[in-house]
């Protein structure tokens, strides 16, 4: 006969796993009451942990992974802070586990289930393109968080997910330097049809330039292949370099626009007096560029709070799979002129 398990003690007491290891791990932020009527089911079980209730709680039931795709998101450090201070206020234990851009996340993610015993995935990132048939092979739950599955074959009841609206967040940015204006706007992507959080910006680019009556000229599109700093300076000197007139920039991300200033400055472009800039984002680095660079910022703590309830609900069957849109919030700089 098998012995009573953290699973059993939870039905027992109609709570949750996380609360019950809350009170194996003597946790403060559980109630009296609560907490008396945990240990009284744990004695009439006859539960017994093993080695400890920490260990316990560990390999049996309270992990959850976070997947990070791509070490070079300084985005991802601050959606890290916030989530591992909910996964612990929780009750569970988060595994953080880091992979190369160019790895696949699901076959890691099944990987470490087995191996860590999971109850939950976080992916941080990840590709937008995923089939049915890749998340066969995860057994536990898991929330998308920073991107969608805009370009995969997922039913939307079939995933969860929590992120901004990349494609809406690039038309807001050319809305905000048309209506100071301008109307040669250039931009900077990774890639303009990669599947990515890229491709959707570029799009929301596009779009609104024919919104708002201005025919796109790809002649101001340069695309740097990455999201690094050395790939942003790059495409900026190539945009430069070829003659292409414009009065604004749109760079697709925050790290882009940090290196497009420095490019524009070494070809003798002052920002914002010759070329205005816009990007999105918002990371901290951005505050401190000079001039500070408008930007639309990325809610990194609504979006990591949101991540850990859906996981969370998932996990414990309180929820379901669903999908959260965070408005960017709008960062003004000095980087944006109004034109005369």
């Amino acid at each position: 006969m098998r012995g009573a398990t953290i699973k059993d003690v939870a039905k027992s007491c109609g709570i949750s796993v996380s609360t019950v290891s809350r009170v194996l791990n003597d946790r403060p932020d559980v109630n009296p009451a609560t907490r008396e009527k945990v240990q009284s089911a744990i004695r009439e079980l006859a539960f017994v942990p093993n080695n400890s209730a920490r260990n316990l709680v560990k390999t049996e039931t309270a992990n959850l992974a976070v997947i990070v795709r791509g070490f070079n998101n300084p985005f991802f450090a601050r959606l890290l802070k916030a989530v591992e201070t909910d996964v612990y206020n929780s009750g569970y234990a988060m595994v953080l586990h880091h992979i190369d851009s160019s790895a696949d996340e699901i076959m890691a993610a099944a990987m470490l289930a087995a191996e860590k015993r999971l109850c939950g995935v976080m992916f941080m990132g990840g590709r937008f393109d995923y089939a049915p048939k890749e998340l066969n092979m995860l057994s536990v739950p898991y929330v998308c968080v920073t991107y969608t599955n805009t370009f995969g074959s997922l039913a939307d009841t079939d995933y969860a997910s929590v992120a901004i609206d990349d494609y809406r967040e690039a038309w807001r940015a050319v809305e905000y330097l048309y209506e100071r204006g301008h109307r040669r706007i250039a931009a900077i992507v990774s890639g303009k049809a990669d599947r990515s959080v890229s491709e959707l910006r570029y799009r929301g680019y596009r779009d609104a330039l024919l919104h708002f009556g201005i025919e796109p000229d790809e002649a101001l599109v340069r695309e740097s292949k990455d999201f690094s700093l050395a790939g942003g300076y790059r495409a900026t000197q190539s945009l430069l370099e070829s003659g292409a007139d414009f009065t604004a920039l749109f760079v697709i991300a925050d790290t882009m626009a940090v290196a497009a200033i420095k490019a524009l400055r070494d070809n003798g472009r002052r920002v914002p007096e010759d070329c205005s800039l816009i990007s999105i984002d918002g990371l901290d680095i951005s505050a401190y560029v000079d001039p500070v660079l408008t930007t639309l910022e990325q809610p990194a703590e609504d979006i990591a709070h949101a991540g850990v309830k859906l996981l969370i609900g998932l996990m414990e069957g309180t929820g379901g799979n669903a999908h959260s849109y965070f408005p960017a919030i709008l960062r003004e700089g000095g980087s944006v002129r109004e034109l005369d």
